[in-house]
């Protein structure tokens, strides 16, 4: 009987899907990760599909495979099924479990972890000093950690329904817990890492695994931006202010170009003299195809925007460069070479982080997590520099009917980790969390900006951007910076410290 009201159920979705007139444009959710890379990740019909590319680590990180369970959640025949899940670990720096040295633990989350040892480089730099065991954890289905083979295998029907963020915090726990009797350290204490949608694991893994976790650092981890937390314009709005800061007549300049674009469109061979004017790569099939890509470049350099480069004032300097009386959309390219560099040709397809999943791309993952979970309904309001377009669900739910087959659950989040009155609920119940924000970031607008408790606190900078803390120290880094960072520590310091007391005295 639940079978078939699922199947009735579904067909009254695509009958009602079916009957209304909707738009069907890519819903975009500007990515979630600490790494600038050529890459948006949004839903998307294309076939044109890129590989990843993975690097090579020095000699210190050694690679290793946890045989991890299918299903932690169902005693089925097929939940006793195991995959090989990657995980990677430094010990040069690690005191010994003699000692009780912690463990740092980086959750990878929507990517492949080739690159994280090197990228993450607070966890590097940092080691030395705690004496810590570096481990990075691969997410299931992400990276060389596929259960089913190929990336394009493991999403079919009637397996993806294995990869979501319960399952991958689950992994998480299975392999720290091996790892701590592997090394003998069972009493050295572990603190989670993650940055983006690593940094909501990360602070999820401390709330569900307090026993495993003795504290979290959760970067740039937007846990709010579900249900009705966030204003949903708030990421656009904020990707506004970056700009406007930086130059009024930059601002103003890109507002006033997305209605001449449009514009050029409607006349006949519009598009041919869009593509001339932006020397694209290819002929255009609309004019979303390259507001996309403008869209893109505006919404990286702002969540990005980090020193001594700082994205966004480069765009403007760009755009207000250009000769005096240029046509508008002559400024607007300008602001594209000075952002992406002299080029032959621009790809629009791609966009300048934008692209389809290739076979094992890790975008097909996040495709498939955004359509089930991870639903954040951000939309562009009137108060901002771009196009309104409101986030409109049943339009979502019918993209992700046509790719999936079945519609999202925007409220599922909120049900399973919480979020709604968030002070009220952690105050009395979470501890040893440390989330943190860089205000320049539109992300940071659903981050978690105020102390909750003596032990859940808020660190945040106001020129800081997406996941600024988690990079490697460098000679060139404001003060403002060095002082979140050197905050961090401090807190985390206090836990271990405190852990340590305690564990003293259990033992007297």
């Amino acid at each position: 009987m639940e079978f078939l009201r699922l199947i009735i159920q579904y067909l009254f979705l695509l009958i009602l899907f079916s009957t209304t007139s909707l738009s069907l444009t890519p819903h975009k959710i500007p990515r979630l990760t600490p790494f600038y890379r050529t890459r948006q990740y949004r839903l998307s019909s294309s076939s044109d599909r890129t590989s990843a590319t993975s690097d090579s680590l020095p000699a210190q990180f050694k690679t290793y495979y946890y045989n991890q369970t299918l299903d932690h959640f169902n005693y089925g025949p097929q939940s006793y099924a195991t995959f090989k899940q990657r995980y990677i670990v430094n010990s040069n720096f690690w005191g010994g479990a003699q000692s009780n040295s912690p463990i740092f633990v980086w959750l990878g989350a929507e990517s492949s972890i080739d690159s994280h040892p090197l990228g993450i480089g607070f966890l590097t730099d940092n080691a030395p000093r705690f004496k810590a065991l570096l481990v990075y954890i691969e997410h299931r289905y992400y990276g060389e950690s596929i259960p089913f083979g190929t990336m394009k295998e493991a999403m079919k029907d009637e397996t993806r329904g294995y990869f979501n963020s319960a399952q991958a915090l689950a992994d998480y726990a299975e392999v720290l817990l091996y790892i701590k009797k592997e090394y003998s350290a069972q009493d050295c204490p572990i603190i989670v890492v993650g940055g983006s949608y690593g940094g909501m694991l990360a602070s999820w893994f401390r709330l569900k695994y307090p026993h495993l976790s003795l504290g979290a650092l959760a970067s740039s981890a937007p846990i709010l931006y579900f249900d009705d937390i966030t204003p949903q314009n708030g990421y656009y709005s904020i990707v506004t202010k970056d700009f406007r800061e930086v130059s009024e007549s930059c601002y103003q300049t890109i507002k006033k170009s997305w209605s001449i674009i449009d514009k050029i469109a409607s006349k006949p061979y519009g598009l041919s003299i869009l593509r001339r004017k932006f020397k694209l790569c290819q002929d255009l099939n609309s004019s979303w195809e390259l507001m996309d890509y403008l869209d893109d470049m505006y919404t990286g350099a702002a969540q990005y925007n980090s020193p001594p480069e700082y994205p966004v004032t480069v765009v403007c300097g760009g755009i207000d460069g250009a000769p005096k009386g240029a046509h508008i959309l002559d400024r607007i390219h300008a602001g594209v070479v000075a952002r992406v560099g002299n080029q032959p040709c621009y790809n629009v397809s791609a966009g300048e982080m934008s692209g389809s999943p290739g076979e094992d791309d890790d975008s097909w993952g996040w495709d498939w997590q955004s359509c089930s979970e991870m639903v954040f309904p951000i939309a562009r309001g009137n108060d901002s520099m771009f196009n309104p377009a409101p986030f409109n669900l049943h339009q979502y739910s019918h993209l992700c009917i046509d790719t999936y087959g079945v519609p999202p659950r925007p409220h599922w989040v909120t049900t399973y980790y919480g979020g709604h009155d968030i002070k009220l609920v952690l105050r009395n119940f979470g501890s040893n969390i440390i989330f943190s924000n860089g205000l320049k970031d539109p992300y940071s607008i659903a981050g978690v900006l105020e102390n909750i408790s003596d032990t859940i606190l808020a660190v945040y900078t106001q020129n800081g951007s997406h996941c600024l803390d988690l990079n490697g120290e460098r000679a060139t880094d404001p003060n403002w910076l060095t002082e979140q960072r050197n905050k961090e520590i401090e807190i985390i310091q206090g836990w271990i410290t405190q852990y340590y007391a305690d564990l003293q005295a259990l033992k007297k």
